[in-house]
Order: C-alpha cells, then sequence, then structure tokens
C-alpha cells in the first residue's frame, strides 16, 4: 500500500513558495475549520443559543462563568464596583483576585470587552467556540512537531479536530468555559517539552507555562502531569544516553518552575482563597463499571460521573491499529500504546484518581482528566499514520479494538439509539478514507475525497454528539435564561437606585443567576464562586440566609433588619412574570460605631442573632406558628430545612421554601404584615420545627436612626480599602457592613495598620484614645505578597537564563533560538 507521500492537497498558488509552513497552516485551519463547523451546526439543530430558542445557560455556564464575564466587562469598561482586589457587588464585598485566577485568567476571556453588555451571553459562546478551535490548531501544531514532514497534514488536521471534538471537550468543558484552557494547554505543554529536549526556544517555554497556569491552574495541573509522561516517553525513544535524558529532564522542570513562578501572584491567592473557602462536598471515589467506561468512547452518550472519552472513530481506529502496525518500530508503537493503556487504566483506580486531581475527589465531574487520555490517543493516532497507511493487517488489528468496545459498550445503559449507527457508519466512512487514499498516487481528486470522508466523518460523529448533549443537559441540569427582558427589566431598576456607595441597592431574592449583583447590577448578599468565604457563608447563615451548592451559593435576605445592618438602602422585588419594583428605606452609613466591651457571639436564633448585630430588640418571638403576630407586625418565618409553602393567614400569598440540607438551605422569609393575633401561620405540608418572629417596625426605625446619628459622616471607598470619618466623640468599636474576610488591615487616624478586627463577622477596629476622627481598611487578598515575591523570582531566573544563553552564545559563536 502506498505511503501518504502520494496523498497531497492542491499546490500553493503560482508564484507563492509552498515552504514548510505553509503545508502546516493549511492543517491547522482545517482542524479550526471542522471544530468549528461541527460545533455550530450541532448547537444548530438543536436549536440552541444563538441559533435557537433553548438556553446554553446551564449549571455553573449561566450560574458562575456568564456573570463572572459579565463582571469583567464592567471592570474593562470602568463601570465595576470594584477592582482586581475587591468586588463590591457580591457578597458585601468580597475578594476578587481569586476568582480573576480561577474562573477569569484566560487571554481569551478579554474578547468580551468587544461585544455589547447585553450580548454577554453570545460572548462567552464565541469564546468557548475561539478556545475549542485554538485547542485543535495547537494539537495539530504539536502532531508536526512529533512527527514532521509532508504528505500528511491533511490527517494531522482531522486528528487535530478530533482532539478538540472529544468527548471531555463537547459534553462536559462546554458548560464549564474555564477547563477549556487546559485543552489547549496539553498540546502546548506537549510542544514545551519538545522545546526542553532539543534545546529550542528556551525562553519561550517558561511563557507558555506561565500562560497555561494563569489560564486555569486546575487543568493545567492535569495537562503538566499528561506533557510531562509523553516528555518521559520521547525521551525513552528519542535519547540513548543517560546523561542526555537528565539534562532534558532539568531544563523541562526548570522551565516549568520558572513558568509555575511567573503564575504565582494569581496562583497563590487561588490557593489561598480555597484555604478561607466555605468547605465544599467531598466525597469517596469509586470507579464507574466497566460497561459504562467503554460505552463513553462511543459518540451521542451522556453522564456526568463517567469519561467522556468519545473521540471519533477514525482517530480511534488509527488508534487502536498502531500496536499492529509493523511500519512503525515496534519498541515506538508498543510504548505509546503502553502509555495509553496505562493511562486509561489510572482513570479507574483511587490514588491515581487523585493524583490527577490533586490529592482531592472533586466536586462534579471524577474524571476530570479525560483531555489528557484524548491528547495521548490523538497522538498515539497519528504516530501510526504519519509515515504512511497501515496496511490491512494493522486495520484489522485496530478495527478489533473497536469491536471490544462496542461489545462492552452493549452492557451499558449509558448508550444512546444514536451511538452504534453513528459508530459504524464512521467506521466505514474511515475505512472509505484510508482506501482512497491507497490509490491517490498523486491525484488529486482522490486526496480531496479522501479528505472529504474523514473530515466529514468526524464533524457529523461530533455534531451529532454536541446536539445530544445540549438536549440532554436541559433535560437534567438546572438552567439559566440568556439575557432578555426580565434582565433589561431588572438592570434598569438596579441602576435607577444606585446610590453607592451612600448605600447598597440589592438586585432581589428572586434570583436570575446565583450571582446577580455581578449580571444585572447592584451590591447585594448574592454570590457563588468556589471560592465563597467561610466566614461569610456562616455569618449569613447564622443571621436567617438561605444558599444552595452546599454552601457557596449565597443567596439575596430579604429582611429589613439585615438590610439595614448591611446599608442595603434600595431593593428590587421581582414577581414570577419579571416584573421589577423598587422599594427604598434609610439605612446606617456603611460604617457604624457600636458601644460597650467584649465580643457578642451568635446564639442559635436567626431573630437575636439580627438584634445582637444591629444592636436593639425589634422582634417577638412568639413559642409555636400558630401564636400569630400582633396586629402590625411583620411576620418571618424560618424554617431552614423546610421544603413546602407556607403563608399567613387565610388570604395572604403562599411563600416557597427549599430547604434540604447538605445541599440546600431555605432563608428566612417575610410572609407579611400581620392583621392581629388569629392570623396564624399555614404550612403544606406540615412542619413542626418552623420559628416564627414578629418585627415592630417602630423599633426598628429607632434603631435604624440611633446608628445613623452615631455612624461615619463621610465614607470614601476604593477599589482595595474604606476609609471613613467618624462624628466627634466616637468610642467603642467601628463596624464595616463587610464580612471579614482574611486580608483586611485596618489603622486609626493614620497610625499602624493592624489585622481588622471581627464583629459578629464584619470587620472591626477598637477605637481608643481621645475622639478619632478617621477610621481606614485597606484588603490585600492572602498570597498576593508571597506571589509576587515568586513571580518576581521567576522574572529574574527567566532573564538570568536569557543572559546564560547571550554568553554561550558569543562563547560558542553559534545561533541559538530565542
Amino acid at each position: 500500500m502506498p505511503t501518504l507521500e502520494a496523498v497531497q492537497l492542491p499546490p500553493a498558488a503560482p508564484g507563492v513558495a509552498a515552504g514548510p509552513g505553509r503545508p502546516r497552516a493549511r492543517a491547522a485551519a482545517l482542524a479550526a475549520l471542522v471544530t468549528v463547523v461541527a460545533v455550530c451546526a450541532a448547537d444548530a439543530v438543536a436549536r440552541t443559543f444563538p441559533f435557537g430558542r433553548h438556553t446554553r445557560g446551564v449549571n455553573d455556564l449561566g450560574n458562575q462563568f456568564v456573570p463572572f464575564h459579565a463582571h469583567l466587562w464592567d471592570l474593562l469598561h470602568g463601570r465595576a464596583h470594584g477592582g482586581a482586589l475587591v468586588n463590591w457587588q457580591s457578597g458585601y464585598g468580597t475578594s476578587f483576585l481569586p476568582d480573576i485566577g480561577t474562573y477569569l485568567g484566560s487571554p481569551f476571556a478579554l474578547l468580551v470587552g468587544v461585544f455589547p453588555r447585553d450580548e454577554i451571553d453570545l460572548a462567552v459562546y464565541v469564546i468557548t467556540v475561539l478556545k475549542m478551535a485554538a485547542a485543535a490548531v495547537a494539537m495539530t501544531v504539536l502532531l508536526f512537531a512529533l512527527r514532521p514532514g509532508a504528505g500528511r497534514r491533511w490527517v494531522a488536521g482531522v486528528l487535530g479536530a478530533a482532539y478538540a471534538l472529544c468527548g471531555w471537550s463537547v459534553i462536559e468543558a462546554t458548560y464549564n468555559t474555564m477547563w477549556l484552557d487546559g485543552l489547549i494547554a496539553f498540546p502546548m505543554l506537549c510542544l514545551v517539552g519538545e522545546w526542553a529536549r532539543t534545546r529550542r526556544h528556551t525562553l519561550v517555554g517558561p511563557v507558555v507555562v506561565a500562560l497555561a497556569w494563569t489560564a486555569n491552574f486546575y487543568t493545567a495541573y492535569m495537562a503538566t502531569i499528561g506533557a510531562g509522561l509523553v516528555l518521559l516517553l520521547r525521551l525513552f525513544l528519542e535519547e540513548t544516553e543517560v546523561r542526555a535524558r537528565v539534562w532534558a529532564l532539568a531544563r523541562a522542570a526548570w522551565t516549568s518552575a520558572l513558568g509555575v513562578a511567573l503564575s504565582a501572584p494569581l496562583l497563590f491567592t487561588v490557593f489561598l482563597g480555597t484555604k478561607h473557602a466555605y468547605p465544599g462536598w467531598s466525597k469517596e471515589f469509586a470507579p464507574v463499571p466497566w460497561s459504562d467506561f467503554l460505552a463513553r468512547w462511543l459518540p451521542a452518550t451522556y453522564s456526568f460521573s463517567s469519561p467522556a472519552l468519545f473521540l471519533g472513530t477514525g482517530a480511534l481506529l488509527l488508534a487502536g491499529a498502531l500496536a499492529f502496525n509493523r511500519a512503525v518500530p515496534g519498541r515506538e508503537r508498543y510504548a505509546w500504546t503502553g502509555l495509553a493503556l496505562l493511562v486509561a487504566l489510572s482513570f479507574q483506580w483511587k490514588p491515581t484518581h487523585l493524583a490527577w486531581h490533586a490529592f482531592q475527589t472533586p466536586n462534579g465531574s471524577p474524571y476530570r482528566q479525560t483531555f489528557v487520555l484524548s491528547g495521548i490517543l490523538v497522538i498515539a493516532a497519528w504516530i501510526c499514520v504519519a509515515d504512511g497507511l497501515p496496511d490491512r493487517r494493522a486495520l484489522l488489528g485496530g478495527g478489533g479494538v473497536l469491536g471490544a468496545i462496542g461489545v462492552g459498550a452493549a452492557f451499558s445503559e449509558l448508550v444512546s439509539p444514536w451511538s452504534y449507527p453513528l459508530f459504524l457508519g464512521g467506521l466505514a466512512a474511515v475505512l472509505g478514507a484510508l482506501a482512497v487514499a491507497g490509490r491517490a498516487r498523486g491525484r488529486r481528486a482522490f486526496a480531496l475525497a479522501a479528505v472529504v470522508l474523514l473530515a466529514g466523518a468526524q464533524t457529523a460523529q461530533a455534531a451529532v454528539t454536541v446536539a445530544y448533549g445540549d438536549r440532554e443537559r436541559l433535560h437534567r441540569l438546572d438552567s439559566y435564561p440568556a439575557w432578555g427582558s426580565a434582565h433589561d427589566a431588572r438592570q434598569a431598576a438596579v441602576s435607577g437606585a444606585d446610590g453607592w456607595p451612600a448605600y447598597r441597592t440589592d438586585p432581589g431574592r428572586r434570583q436570575l443567576t446565583g450571582n446577580d449583583p455581578l449580571l444585572i447590577g447592584g451590591e447585594g448578599a448574592s454570590y457563588y464562586s468556589s471560592l465563597t468565604p467561610d466566614v461569610l457563608t456562616r455569618t449569613l447563615t447564622a443571621l436567617g440566609g438561605g444558599w444552595t451548592s452546599r454552601g457557596r451559593s449565597l443567596q439575596s435576605l430579604d429582611n429589613p433588619v439585615t438590610d439595614a445592618v448591611f446599608a442595603v438602602g434600595a431593593r428590587v422585588r421581582a414577581d414570577k412574570s419579571g416584573a421589577a419594583t423598587l422599594t427604598r428605606a434609610p439605612v446606617p452609613p456603611l460604617v457604624t460605631v457600636r458601644g460597650g466591651e467584649g465580643a457578642p457571639t451568635y446564639g442559635a436564633s436567626p431573630f437575636r442573632n439580627q438584634e445582637l448585630l444591629l444592636g436593639a430588640r425589634v422582634y417577638t418571638l412568639p413559642r409555636t406558628v400558630a401564636e400569630g403576630c400582633a396586629a402590625g407586625q411583620e411576620a418571618f418565618l424560618w424554617a431552614p430545612e423546610y421544603t413546602g409553602w407556607a403563608r399567613l393567614g387565610t388570604t395572604g400569598k403562599w411563600v416557597e421554601f427549599r430547604g434540604g440540607a447538605p445541599k440546600r438551605r431555605a432563608a428566612l422569609a417575610p410572609l407579611g404584615v400581620s392583621p392581629g393575633p388569629s392570623s396564624r401561620v399555614e404550612l403544606r405540608p406540615a412542619y413542626a420545627k418552623a420559628r416564627l418572629g414578629c418585627l415592630d417596625r417602630g423599633a426598628l426605625t429607632a434603631a435604624v436612626e440611633r446608628l445613623r446619628t452615631t455612624g461615619a459622616t463621610e465614607v470614601h471607598v476604593t477599589d482595595s480599602g474604606v476609609r471613613a470619618v467618624l462624628p466627634a466623640g466616637a468610642a467603642g468599636t467601628a463596624v464595616f457592613a463587610m464580612p471579614r474576610i482574611a486580608g483586611w488591615r485596618c489603622a486609626v487616624d493614620g497610625g499602624a495598620s493592624k489585622a481588622a478586627g471581627a464583629y459578629l463577622g464584619l470587620v472591626s477596629v477598637r477605637l481608643s484614645g481621645s475622639s478619632p476622627s478617621t477610621v481606614s481598611c485597606t484588603f490585600r487578598p492572602p498570597g498576593l505578597k508571597a506571589g509576587s515575591v515568586a513571580g518576581v523570582a521567576g522574572l529574574a531566573g527567566l532573564l538570568g537564563t536569557g543572559g546564560l544563553l547571550v554568553v554561550r552564545k558569543r562563547r560558542a559563536g553559534a545561533p541559538e533560538h530565542p
């Protein structure tokens, strides 16, 4: 059978030099084109945004990533309240640099700035598709670096697309946008390993590593492990001397260390941010049944807790055929096949599973490293075909591998009606492409037919898998609407009431997402992040707050007492139709002064805890919900574990409660103004543990007025701190209406700054001396100082490496790649 040297794409135009870069550029362009066409065509068929009425905003995509990108848009256009250090809009003031490192570190994220603000969903979609196309290009470039030469560039392009369209990418990472940076990082870090092995691009390598770890450290960690395994295999195959292998590993380690050091300012803040975050869900790893494991190699399968290993029949056939391809040296084909098998087996063994995930089973999908195996299989497929078409024996062997996968998958319930027809149809198309390629012998029509068959099979299988995933996600996961009229109405209400920093404007208890303050504006309690501070969750919980996502998605608390202590002077309320109304109330300033000695602590009752923070008694607490509240008092029901409905009397509005630890906690909720003690609370279904609080508005008004009178006369807020001017004779404790997260330091009258105190979970400063006039607090996220030192050290190391290269170049008189 002839080699692929005879299979060429159309030649370059007359007068244009066709150097080695042009064929590779064409292959990379083919990879990007196949990727973009497959994804967009699939979304169009599924009628998913932006091509149809179905939302893409499922799970964390709509709940986290879109709002965070919206806040980035505001930062880029100077419209955000806060900056890179402090986010004043979420959680009454939170650290934002760790969120940047977790969600917005990718260079692609900056593209949101060129879109209109109300097209933020489209911006995130375009970024998603571009990341996948970039991954396809990066893999194609890597394949040529591993096996340079002409004659098979179109295969490299299709395989690059197969990698970008792997099941992990189109089923899981497509709605976890930050993970797609890991998809790009793996082939790029493999390239860095090649450069270290061949002493090339010594200064570029650390920059690539830094970009990968800055874009998304979590998947970069996995990509680094995978790239390290590829480098070890390459050294085993290509280097015969132990000294050469050791020096190559040393260069790779130095390159990686410099790159990670350069990313340290973000990396360290993220790491320490997770240490101060509210504990997430932890679980024991349990490997999936092998039938499910094999089923995920097929197209059109879906599962949240098994590895999405779909790669396309063409890539799988060639990867499976490698071990049987005698045209490839035995040492090489067995090494790559063995690496792929070992990595696949590592997914199912707990110690290696933990190693892939930084020694902690993740909350959610436990197979987040799947893209690394996809990349290794694509490389194996390329090794199989790079030097010539596999013969019949090799193809029979690869077909046997596919057959074993298909038979094993038949015992799984994850297989859909589309899986086997697509699988077999793709196999027929790939075999047809290889047969046509074998007959090409330089004929352009045959070469193009082979390209169309192979690329078409990959595109069709991936497109159906994408469309199937679109449909299944909507059925299985929570979803959030793309920007529409409800967003417009609430954003208009919020912006019209904006009075920051004189008071906060809360976008409302009825949520569009878990991060409404970032998405539509305002400064509320709502906040959903992997880095939600522990102190914030515990403080709001003590005050009757509700949450989901096991305490990391905090909800707005619609309560006049907490609005007073957190200076929420305007609140938006929306009904089910999306219509928004605005209510206002006088509130104290962001900084108030409290008297008394000692540090109070919260108790079991959220009503008494609110009074403790307010500094006044404003509730009466009936022994049971059947006793009711006095006429004119406002009834509030606390039932954090209750799932059901409650109303006041027989004419009140039904209010829904959605509790159920450990996933959810229902917020303390208003039931309305009581017409008299005979208006008992009705619960459906019945619930004995509910508690009723009856608010005296007159007492609350008096308490607020005292705090206004004794509070700060001026408050100045910056992107990294707060400065307040106190009234004459202020004494006691200055309390700031923001959570006491790690990183706050405060000073009185310009004196030495000290770590901020904590007053019932809020930032506080003891006022000593005679009549202090100002108090100021500044914020620096934990890890930023140490990370900056490490970053400077990394930059010094990079410059030192560059200087050493210049010296060596001068001594040797030989050119050195930059």
